[in-house]
Formats: structure tokens, sequence, C-alpha cells
């Protein structure tokens, strides 16, 4: 079954969670009255590691950032290595901070 991926707005982070259980999550800060999201730390759990989790979850992160219209501040290495590899994604982050983040 493929795994669901959901915003935990309680804890500030989206979350994936497969049959196995929960396997890991995207911490976020809001800043600008929610128009911007500051991924800050994304964890996969070791047990999932290697199948290709962290993606799915930097994607469906990033596609309900751009849904809601708001931006991206990528200080997680990992979404910000994430966003570096699929291009398409680099709008959501302002121009004028692109720069900051090598982008």
């Amino acid at each position: 079954m493929e795994p669901r991926i959901h915003d935990n707005t309680e804890q500030s982070r989206f979350e994936i969670d497969t049959d196995a259980g929960p396997a890991g999550f995207a911490e976020y800060q809001l800043r600008d009255e929610g128009r911007t999201f500051a991924f800050v730390h994304t964890v996969i759990d070791p047990a999932f590691e290697g199948q290709g989790l962290g993606g799915k979850l930097a994607r469906a992160a990033l596609d309900a950032v751009r849904d809601r219209g708001a931006h991206v501040l990528p200080y997680c290495p990992f979404i910000r290595g994430w966003i570096a590899k699929h291009q398409e994604y680099v709008t959501l982050v302002p121009e004028e901070k692109r720069a900051a983040f090598d982008l």
C-alpha cells in the first residue's frame, strides 16, 4: 500500500505513515501569517531508509505548500537538496532568498 502523508498542524510537521507505522516527518515553522513555510528538520526512521519515502514526503509537503499559495524557506538540508534536484520546485523559494540557499 502507498504511504500516507498528512499535515499535522498541531505539531507543525508533515508526516508520512506506512502500513508498518510512522516512517518520518518534515518539521516546519510558519512565518508571515502562514504565507511562508520554513522547513527546519526532516527525519526518516532508519527502519524505513532506502525506500524513497523521504522524496515522497518532500514532494507531498512542497505540493501542499504550493496548493496553499505559500512560499518555502528550505533551512533543512534534505528539503534544500531535494528542491535543488527538482528545479520545478525552486519557484516556491522567494527569488530574493534563493542565493542564500544556493538555489
